[in-house]
């Protein structure tokens, strides 16, 4: 992960949220132009089940909508795009929460569908977890995945989040409570750990108020 310049423009509007480059993605704060490519991925009954807040249908309301309240939230959220040739592909969003009665971060994602299975999760949720521990005060994240997301499992699994209990978790497209996993990865074995880590720290720029 590296830490970049923010492009020229208001992209990142007011925001002290950096922008992070990997390899082959760039995340940045979601922009209300975005709204339209997070409603057409969001929009999918497989991806909204796995999630907990994500509405079925997801029209481009809610996409806006979400933007809105994500810069009014005390979380970190990150829209992922892929880098192409013909320019950024929007691919899925990526971020940290504090969930009710936890004071640990939850980590949260959720990608398009034909981004799956290419290690492009993984490659975001790393950058993530790596501006966590380096950038803010966490010392522990937090994860879930329904038992029967194994994908969603492997991502938590594949950057150092071990498993450490079972529970339940309300899913909005079901109107139901499901059963899942839950994960945490403390500071000390991530430094310990950083394996994925022959690649670099993410770039990172920031843009003050």
């Amino acid at each position: 992960m590296t830490i970049v310049e923010p492009p020229p423009g208001p992209l990142l509007r007011e925001s002290c949220i950096p922008v992070l480059e990997t390899a082959r993605l760039v995340l940045r704060v979601p922009q209300i132009e975005d709204a339209a490519a997070i409603a057409e991925h969001a929009n999918n009954r497989k991806i909204a089940e796995m999630t907990a807040n994500l509405p079925y249908p997801y029209r481009p309301a809610d996409g806006r909508a979400f933007i809105e309240q994500a810069s009014a939230s005390a979380g970190t959220h990150f829209a992922v795009f892929h880098k192409r040739e013909q320019g950024p592909e929007f691919i899925g969003m990526c971020g940290l929460a504090v969930r009710a009665g936890e004071t640990a971060p939850e980590l949260g994602y959720w990608f398009g569908e034909p981004f799956w299975g290419r290690g492009l999760a993984t490659e975001a949720t790393r950058a993530v977890i790596d501006y966590a521990f380096t950038e803010t005060d966490a010392d522990r994240l937090l994860g879930a995945a329904r038992v029967v997301n194994p994908a969603s499992r492997r991502v938590l699994e594949k950057c150092g989040f071990q498993w450490c209990g079972a529970g339940l978790c309300r899913v909005k497209a079901l109107g139901a409570s499901v059963p899942v996993d839950r994960f945490q990865l403390d500071k000390s074995t991530w430094a310990s750990l950083r394996a994925w880590g022959s690649t670099a720290l993410p770039r990172m720029s920031m843009a003050h108020h």
